[in-house]
């Protein structure tokens, strides 16, 4: 089960379908934008989904809040021009809005920003390697997503999307010990406005403990400065601690929460926004 990408006639492009329960709009052309917020929800209407969720900068924001839609998050200077990137939602149904763990998310979000800026130890290279993935990489990637994530937003247990996504726009990253593939995760490139998504942080069980996420996410911010990009951002489970801890220890602003927005690991989960100027 996966949800549909679809470009729309106006020539933007979403993600829909009953496994999220929603529609995510990807990319929001210009075109005819005035009416892409009623025509979403139109259709969130009849294919019953519970929730809108886009992300867009504070000009196109507009029309969508004029119809109601509420800020759920913020990134700063996101995008060209110091544009702040807005994190928008409206909800079809109502229960949606209402988080049965709240506390929890709050808590990991206190404990993660007393963590922020906080010293991350050297990868220990007596048994650990960190490189880029290769596609001779790929069914070791997919047995980790499959180990990791019982169900994800986007088809990372698929081989063929792995290979599309890693020969288009998506870099990603891998942490071995003795030869073998124990920690991934993704940087996924925007090259029109010079921004990536750092996500699909995954690490085998028997090997969590060992801080290797913030080394992934050190080593990714370093080469996507390099390649020119100079914006960073993640859309982290609000329920894990240990995701939040290390973004905030690489210095990431929390830019605020996506609620019931994501089928991810057997649920749909509350989100996380955090931020960086590479």
């Amino acid at each position: 089960m996966k949800d549909t990408i679809e470009k729309l006639s106006c020539g933007s492009l979403i993600q829909h379908g009953t496994y999220n329960n929603r529609i995510y709009l990807l990319s929001a052309s210009n075109t005819e934008i005035y009416s892409l917020p009623e025509r979403l929800i139109a259709i969130a209407r009849e294919k019953g989904y519970g929730k809108i969720f886009g992300k867009l900068n504070e000009i196109q924001s507009l029309p969508f809040i004029s119809q109601k839609y509420i800020i759920e998050a913020r990134a700063l200077n996101m995008y060209p021009h110091s544009r702040e990137g807005l994190f928008l939602a409206y909800y079809i149904d109502d229960e949606r809005k209402n988080e049965d763990e709240k506390e929890i998310y709050e808590k990991n979000l206190k404990l993660a920003r007393c963590k922020k800026g906080s010293k991350t130890e050297q990868l220990d290279v007596r048994r650990f390697s960190i490189r880029t993935c290769r596609e001779s990489d790929i069914p070791s990637m997919t047995s980790i997503y499959k180990t990791v994530f019982p169900t994800y937003p986007f088809p990372i247990h698929d081989k063929n999307y792995l290979l599309k996504t890693m020969k288009e726009n998506v870099n990603y990253y891998c942490i071995e010990s003795n030869d073998e593939i124990i920690a991934l995760s993704s940087a996924e490139k925007d090259m029109d406005f010079s921004y990536v998504e750092m996500t699909d942080f995954a690490t085998l069980p028997d090997w969590r403990g060992n801080g290797l996420a913030v080394h992934l996410l050190r080593m990714m911010g370093r080469e996507m400065k390099k390649q020119g990009l100079r914006y960073s951002f993640t859309i982290a489970r609000a329920a894990s601690p240990g995701m939040n801890i290390t973004f905030a220890r690489r210095n990431y602003t929390y830019g605020g929460r996506l609620k019931n927005n994501t089928n991810i690991s057997g649920k749909i989960q509350s989100m996380n926004v955090w931020y960086k100027t590479l």
